[in-house]
């Protein structure tokens, strides 16, 4: 009898009880419901929207395996720790190492507009006697600083196939995309430039008229460009 009323205990630790399932419950919907509302009402953006949304992520994911799965409160819970800590190790490095490659894939090969991206790496100006959109040969070259938070200079002006350097001297990285706040578009070939710390990168002014440029990770931080023909 002692026996069976010992398993009888040990069951219900293992599966737990109504009120941590309601907890659980609740926990979850909250943290549904938070990237939900960061998302549509745009209270984040960028890099800090991803992070946040991650970190709910990884939250909403232990609720689920300690109230739900009850990790740690079966027969051997030492080895089922250990074994899942082990997995997530695994998962992590696998997404980390994929998102890695990924990142670097964008910084060294094409965009969405491949034909102009890859016609302006190479300086193919004409295809069969049909233009391409890109500059065959550069001129002048402008640098863009970006410092203290600040576009030095906010404004340029330049011509087609001026080329332009971004350089970025604050400490935290930088998005450069093309348009405005509500929509951004892609600027001969290019949909943004990232900028590390100290690190230039330089776009060519294949496109003639009037553009603006921001940061998306900090929409404070903007700029502009006029390329005449």
């Amino acid at each position: 009898m002692s026996k069976e009323l010992h398993n009888t205990k040990s069951n219900k630790n293992e599966h737990g009880s109504m009120a941590s399932y309601v907890n659980g419950l609740i926990l979850s919907l909250n943290l549904t419901i938070i990237p939900y509302l960061l998302v549509v009402n745009e209270l984040l953006t960028g890099a800090a929207l991803r992070n946040t949304i991650l970190v709910i992520a990884v939250l909403q994911m232990f609720i689920q395996i300690f109230f739900f799965l009850h990790l740690g409160r079966g027969p051997k819970p030492l080895y089922n720790v250990v074994f899942f800590f082990s997995t997530v190790a695994i998962i992590v490095l696998t997404v980390g190492a994929s998102v890695f490659i990924m990142d670097n894939l964008y910084r060294n090969m094409l965009p969405n507009e491949v034909t102009l991206k890859l016609a302006q790496k190479e300086a193919i100006s004409q295809v069969g006697g049909v233009p391409t959109g890109a500059c065959n040969g550069n001129k002048d070259n402008y640098i863009v600083t970006i410092v203290d938070g600040k576009i030095v200079p906010a404004s340029t002006r330049a011509k087609q196939c001026d080329t332009i350097t971004f350089i970025n001297k604050d400490k935290d990285n930088r998005e450069i995309v093309f348009g405005n706040e509500k929509e951004s578009v892609s600027y001969g070939g290019e949909d943004k430039v990232l900028l590390d710390d100290g690190r230039p990168e330089t776009i060519t002014l294949n496109e003639t008229g009037y553009f603006v440029f921001y940061d998306s990770i900090d929409r404070s931080i903007f700029g502009n460009f006029y390329v005449e023909p």
